[in-house]
């Protein structure tokens, strides 16, 4: 006899079937396939069944079809009890009370409702109208206003002197006349108005005249003409004696906002007077300055300007002593190249006006012999050329060195009385171009500052026609003379990259009888100095620089500018052309490219396309290194598939 399973052994089973059964199973895909299409086959089967079941079930609840000879007695008594139960009342056995029971339900369809139909009520309906004139009671409350009006005039003017009589006379008709001036528009130019007429449309149409464009909110309209800017009257008398009849557009816009005593960012392209657009507000404060505190020359200049280059700060300090010199102002430049203690000599006494390069400031402020207590004002002029040249670290080291209570507080709304007491130090910075460097020093050292951009920033001036020739390098010197012998009107400024470069086309260029001068950063002081003062008097008609006097340097009328070699980035290709169309006038520059300079043709290319009045030749714009920006790899499959990849 076999023995009965024990109830462990049935346990121990049940959790092993349990164990195998939660235990994932790997199934192959056929076996899955398998098991979706007999899922399928069941869910359908299913189905059918359900369908079939439902058809045999309303027909075997169909009721028959009622004979024409239809008669009471056919009812069930079943059926005949419940209709009694229901509409009767009839007490029966299990009865369920329902909420609906003995009430009326307002359940019908829409086309059941003929109300509308059977009843003219409703099929014509009127609005609530009142007695009178439509109103409440009959009484028109404007006409009841307009009675109580003329009432009341009519009784004050039986009341009036004769004297009273006119004056109410005057003021009516001066309201009626503005209410006519704001009834009719006003298009007018706005050269046309008066200042006290202008409205914001005017304004913005002024701005977009000059190109100007603002930021940072509560900025200060510009000005229209010199009379209107808030100057001394001797500065005023000194800008119409150097014939300045028309202020530049920079000078337009950042007036106005320094003399409010705002910081500023202003980005202009060059040739467009930016130099005098900070002098002049800077020495009208100066002048304000002095009123306030006239004993405080030991503690330093009032007023400080850096510049990237020697012939940079030397020129400033040529246009910023055609203002001081007639107020009674003394202005130093102190710049490298120079002996040290001939400069501490020039500072003794004090000084307004303080004009320097970075290194050099440095160098004084570490020695002692400068101090900058009392500088209210600082402006940056080439901000991103001092960048570029590694002054930053000096830059900050002189920032740093300005005393911290005359710094703007962050708000200014936090103690009124504190502040209207008190002067703080102004920051200004001028720049042609906004690199992320000179975006982090003027995020440091200026608070809230008024954005101020002429034109499109780090775009070439369109007064400036560009002509690019693809060559070799040995072509170079056969072309430069050819071109030098073409005609143009002196001064010509040729640029190139090495100091040596300078010294060999000197030399070449003088035994062929053109008078010529070079400057590089090789030279002294006083040779760079004499180069630039050679060629302003019309001694000597070609310069042949380095990158040195690609900034700031002005020369009037310049009337070609040659790129002899392609600068190795664009920002210098574009300070070097600005040499030339400055002042409003026209210019004309011409650049060799060879394949040494791949690296700039694609953004040549761009800066050429946006050019009005020049022309991208067929050999730059279909050159492999002009179709793609630099930094990204171009990798060619057999497909012909072009794929980009940064790197």
């Amino acid at each position: 006899m076999k023995e009965p399973v024990s109830l462990e052994e049935l346990l121990k089973k049940k959790e092993e079937e349990e164990r195998l059964n939660a235990k994932p199973k790997y199934m192959s895909k056929e076996e899955r396939m398998k098991r979706a299409l007999e899922e399928r086959r069941r869910d359908a089967e299913k189905k059918r069944n359900n369908l079939e079941a439902f058809k045999t079930q309303n027909e075997q609840s169909k009721l028959p079809e009622p004979s024409p000879t239809y008669v009471k007695n056919t009812i069930p008594e079943k059926e005949l009890q419940a209709i009694k139960a229901k509409y009767l009342g009839l007490e029966t056995k299990n009865k369920r009370r329902r909420y609906s029971d003995r009430r009326f339900v307002f359940e019908w369809a829409e086309h059941e409702d003929t109300s509308v139909e059977s009843n003219p009520l409703y099929a014509t309906r009127k609005d609530y109208t009142s007695f009178g004139r439509g109103h409440t009671g009959g009484i028109d409350p404007n006409e009841s206003s307009a009675n109580k009006d003329e009432f009341y005039e009519k009784l004050m003017d039986e009341r009036r002197t004769d004297v009273e009589k006119e004056r109410v006379k005057e003021l009516d008709d001066i309201k009626k006349m503005k209410e006519k001036k704001r009834l009719r528009f006003d298009d007018r130019h706005w050269t046309e108005k008066p200042l006290e007429e202008m409205n914001s449309r005017d304004w913005r149409i002024l701005k977009e005249d000059y190109s100007i464009s603002t930021k940072g909110g509560s900025i200060s309209n510009p000005l229209r003409n010199w009379d209107e800017a808030e100057l001394n009257y001797k500065i005023k008398r000194k800008i119409y004696d150097l014939g300045y009849e028309e202020p530049t557009p920079v000078q337009r816009q950042s007036i106005p906002i320094i003399l409010s005593t705002r910081d500023m960012i202003g980005i202009a392209e060059t040739g467009s007077g930016k130099t005098l657009a900070f002098l002049l507000p800077m020495i009208e404060s100066i002048i304000n300055i002095r009123k306030e505190d006239n004993d405080s020359f030991n503690n330093g200049p009032f007023a400080l300007v850096l510049a990237p280059t020697r012939e940079l700060a030397l020129q400033i300090e040529q246009e910023a002593k055609m203002f001081t010199e007639a107020l009674n102002l003394k202005t130093v430049a102190v710049v490298g190249g120079h002996i040290m203690a001939e400069q501490s000599y020039n500072l003794r006494g004090g000084v307004d006006l303080l004009i320097a390069t970075p290194g050099r400031l440095k160098d004084l402020l570490e020695s002692h012999v400068v101090v900058l207590n009392h500088c209210y004002f600082v402006v940056m002029d080439e901000a991103d050329r001092m960048i570029d040249m590694g002054f930053e670290i000096d830059v900050n080291f002189i920032l740093d060195n300005l005393p911290a209570s005359t710094q703007k507080p962050e708000d200014k709304a936090e103690d009124l009385k504190f502040l209207k007491n008190k002067r703080f130090r102004q920051t200004t910075m001028f720049s042609a171009t906004m690199p992320p460097s000179v975006e982090r020093m003027a995020k440091k050292y200026l608070k809230k500052p008024a954005v101020v951009t002429i034109g499109i920033a780090g775009k070439a001036v369109d007064r400036i026609e560009q002509k690019v020739e693809m060559m070799k390098e040995d072509r170079k010197w056969d072309r430069l003379v050819r071109i030098l012998n073409g005609g143009f009107e002196p001064p010509i400024i040729v640029f190139v990259r090495q100091k040596r470069t300078v010294d060999y086309l000197t030399r070449q260029l003088e035994k062929l009888n053109f008078k010529v001068v070079g400057l590089h950063g090789g030279k002294t002081q006083d040779q760079r100095e004499k180069s630039l003062d050679l060629l302003r008097k019309g001694q000597k008609n070609i310069l042949i620089a380095t990158d040195v006097a690609s900034r700031g340097i002005d020369i009037k009328d310049v009337s070609l500018v040659i790129n002899y070699d392609m600068s190795k980035t664009i920002e210098g290709n574009f300070y070097s052309i600005g040499r030339t169309g400055r002042a409003g006038k026209e210019g004309k520059a011409i650049t060799f490219l060879t394949n040494d300079d791949q690296e700039t043709f694609y953004d040549l290319k761009l800066m050429l396309q946006a050019s009005p009045i020049s022309q991208v030749p067929s050999e730059l714009k279909n050159h492999e290194a002009a179709r793609y920006r630099p930094g990204i790899t171009v990798i060619k499959k057999k497909s012909e598939e072009t794929i980009f990849k940064d790197e």
